[in-house]
């Protein structure tokens, strides 16, 4: 799966220094794996959660949320936030106009 945008992540481990390796690793694994749904998706990633549009991973022990969109058939992954769990817990990252409405 295509990335869109490892930048994301960086400014995010750049602020949050302990979710850089785990960042990396899930970034490695989605960019080199080839996902055509949600089941497949699980076996890579057990804990990832869909919501309305979305697709939400864990990321460092439940420390972080990674939310982003996902097409399966483009193969592409839209980073859309990563927060601390306590940020994603304030669910200000649902007013994002891709949360509905893609």
């Amino acid at each position: 799966m295509r990335v869109i945008s490892r930048r994301t992540l960086r400014e995010f481990w750049e602020k949050h220094s302990t979710a850089r390796d785990s960042l990396l690793l899930w970034y490695d694994r989605i960019s080199k794996s080839s996902v055509e749904n949600l089941a497949q998706l699980r076996q890579l990633f057990p804990s990832a959660d869909v919501v309305k549009n979305f697709t939400v991973f864990n990321i460092g022990g439940n420390n972080y949320r990674l939310i982003t969109y996902i097409d399966y058939q483009a193969q592409m992954i839209f980073i859309r936030a990563v927060l601390t769990h306590a940020d994603y817990d304030k669910e200000n990252w649902k007013n994002d106009n891709w949360f509905n409405n893609s």
